[in-house]
């Protein structure tokens, strides 16, 4: 029980960490651009585990290689889509739609006819932001399909990182997996934003993001996927989109509409339901 708390604790830590970071992020998205502040966190993030880890000591077996490749490409390409789709709409949204992800994890892997119900629930979260894109105050409609497609590899992360969770050198695991997130996301970077990332006077916001974003809470998520279910897991992030309304508002100064909140509450509820299933 103590066990189970204690991944309770670290989980909520590295929530409020990676939106904190998320909201950093935003703010210089006009000087690096999404693809170049994802190759920054990425990659610093990865050289900041190397040194904590001390990766140099840890070799990755044959058999761990593929799936901690996957884990690395799923968090390569979830966090790229994730910071195109906060480009065209707010942080607090574009959580919740990306929570599809986990609540996704969390049907395939339950039996119960409830859980059908607390996922229809998400699915009409949704369905209420897409209408919206036709009003005044209009979401992106593409900015809402990149943050469903980042639940997408959300999933995928939460399926290989349980997998790569259950070996005894987690932390040089997770540093592995972040290195081949960056093959993913350092040549879309330089791609998109090559001459932006260059900028020497932008390393101190991409170092401050890669201990928020990536460094901190994906550590912290790796020792809590260790006494956690795979699909407790997923449901549990489910604070996640509160988290990030709260830091949407306080940082980036981001409110909803009505129906946005209405929309963002059908997908809180649908997982604090499952939450209350999951047993």
């Amino acid at each position: 029980m103590n066990s189970l708390y204690s991944s309770l604790s670290l989980l909520l830590i590295a929530m409020f960490s990676i939106q904190t970071g998320a909201s950093i992020a935003k703010q210089i998205f006009p000087q690096a651009g999404a693809a170049g502040t994802t190759a920054l966190r990425v990659f610093i993030s990865a050289l900041i585990l190397s040194v904590v880890s001390k990766i140099w000591k840890h070799k990755i077996s044959r058999n761990e290689i593929l799936p901690v490749a996957a884990y690395g490409i799923a968090l390569g390409a979830m966090n790229l889509l994730f910071y195109f789709s906060l480009e065209r709409i707010p942080l607090g949204i574009a959580v919740a739609v990306e929570f599809t992800g986990p609540l996704a994890v969390a049907l395939f892997a339950s039996k119960k006819s409830w859980d059908v119900v607390w996922v229809g629930l998400a699915a009409m979260g949704i369905y209420l932001l897409v209408p919206s894109a036709t009003t005044q105050e209009s979401l992106d409609v593409l900015g809402l399909f990149l943050a469903l497609a980042a639940g997408f590899f959300w999933a995928l992360y939460i399926v290989f990182g349980k997998r790569i969770a259950k070996t005894e050198a987690s932390l040089p695991v997770t540093t592995w997996g972040m290195w081949f997130a960056a093959l993913v996301t350092v040549p879309t970077g330089l791609f998109f934003n090559g001459a932006q990332i260059q900028n020497p006077s932008l390393l101190p916001m991409g170092f401050a993001i890669a201990l928020l974003s990536s460094a901190i809470p994906y550590s912290l998520e790796m020792k809590a996927m260790k006494s956690i279910p795979t699909k407790t897991f997923g449901i549990l992030m489910s604070m996640e989109p509160v988290v990030a309304i709260l830091i949407g508002f306080l940082i980036l100064n981001e409110t909803l509409t009505f129906t946005q909140w209405c929309a963002v509450s059908c997908i809180i509820a649908a997982s604090a339901g499952s939450t209350l299933s999951a047993k």
